[in-house]
This record gives C-alpha cells, sequence and structure tokens, in this order.
C-alpha cells in the first residue's frame, strides 16, 4: 500500500524526536501489536509510516497534526481501496495521546499504542532530554519542585516531561499487548529518573 522509502521523503527535515527514525520505530511496534491482537498489517503499515507527516504544518499553522496527517494520507493513497484508505485515515486522526477521536479500529489501535510506547522506556527518556537540549531547558529539578510548578510552567525540563505524560502513558494504552509492553518501559524510566535524582544529589 506504501513503501518505506516513499513514505521516507514526507519527512526531510523533521526534528528528532518526530524524525523518520521515530516513524519507524513506530512502525515495528504497530506491526508487532497488530500481529497479536489482529488487525489488517497493510493498513497498520501505510498509518505507521504517515501518522506524523502533518507535524511541520502543525508547527506553522497551529493546525492539529493528526488532523492535518489524516487529510494528507487520504491524498497520498487515493487510488488504493477506499475502505483501507479509510482505514489508514482514521487511524491517523487518532492518534494522538491529548486530543482527537478515539481508536475505534484494531489497526488504529495499533497506532495508538505503539506511538505512546515510543515516548516510553530508555526511547522516551532519550527523546525527553533531545527535546530539553534543542530548546535550553535545565537537565534536571527535583522531582516535587516539577510538581509544584505544574505542566505548563516555562521551567519544563524532562522530570517535568516524565512527571506529567510519560509517567501516565501507561493508563491510556488500548491493547493487552501494549500494556505487557509499557510494563517494562514504565519501570525503566522510574529507576531512571530516581537515579538521576540520586546522582545530582551525590548519593549514587
Amino acid at each position: 500500500m506504501l513503501g518505506i522509502e516513499e513514505a521516507r521523503r514526507y519527512y526531510r527535515g523533521a526534528e528528532s524526536g518526530h524524525d523518520f527514525d521515530h516513524v519507524l520505530r513506530v512502525l515495528v511496534l504497530a506491526e508487532r501489536i497488530a500481529r497479536a491482537e489482529g488487525g489488517d498489517l497493510e493498513v497498520v503499515r501505510a498509518a505507521a509510516l504517515l501518522h506524523d507527516l502533518g507535524r511541520p504544518e502543525e508547527r506553522i499553522t497551529g493546525q492539529d497534526h493528526a488532523e492535518v496527517g489524516a487529510e494528507r494520507a487520504r491524498e497520498i493513497l487515493a487510488g488504493r481501496p477506499p475502505e483501507k484508505v479509510e482505514a489508514v485515515v482514521h487511524a491517523i486522526a487518532a492518534h494522538r495521546f491529548r486530543a482527537g477521536p478515539d481508536p475505534a479500529t484494531p489497526e488504529a489501535r495499533a497506532l495508538f499504542d505503539a506511538d505512546k510506547l515510543d515516548a516510553m522506556g530508555a526511547i522516551g527518556v532519550a527523546r525527553a532530554f533531545a527535546h530539553a537540549g534543542a530548546r535550553g531547558q535545565r537537565l534536571w529539578v527535583p522531582l516535587e519542585v516539577a510538581r509544584a510548578q505544574g505542566a505548563g510552567t516555562p521551567e519544563h525540563t524532562p522530570v517535568h516531561e516524565f512527571a506529567f505524560k510519560l509517567s501516565c502513558l501507561r493508563e491510556v494504552l488500548t491493547t493487552p499487548t501494549g500494556r505487557a509492553i509499557a510494563r517494562e518501559r514504565h519501570a525503566f524510566m522510574e529507576a531512571f529518573f530516581a537515579r538521576l535524582e540520586a546522582e545530582v544529589r551525590g548519593e549514587r
């Protein structure tokens, strides 16, 4: 339905947190989940490959990247079987953490969970620090300070990202396979941020 090299060109110049490496990680996770839970792998692959192509427009116009991506996917996939195209469109429209429709199909649930899992575990920690570095944020604040400041503070750090987003992701996953993967990734993040705090305080 859509090849990797065809999709790659839509992500030229993307920032590291949502570049084509992210897309490929989401692709393998979405396929793993769909194989375990059921779903059309062709739809899952196309949706994963195209799910973030609306991000550049979101940065410029503020329009939700999932909505933009869903419409662009419909255009890119024109001429393919309509029922498969619409399944891809729904999966992309429903992949957001904070907005959008609920994922209502096996393919949409596989993409939703895969996208969230890529923000967890070691790769989730790496993405949080890459994001912070690109924006000149501090490396660390005490967890209790982050919680007191709240999610919307201009003093945002990776600790805030963990406290208010990453630590909550396991609760929103939609499939048994996704939740099983999330358990280990969540435990890693908890251990990492606890160790980071201990090292900053000179305790380890």
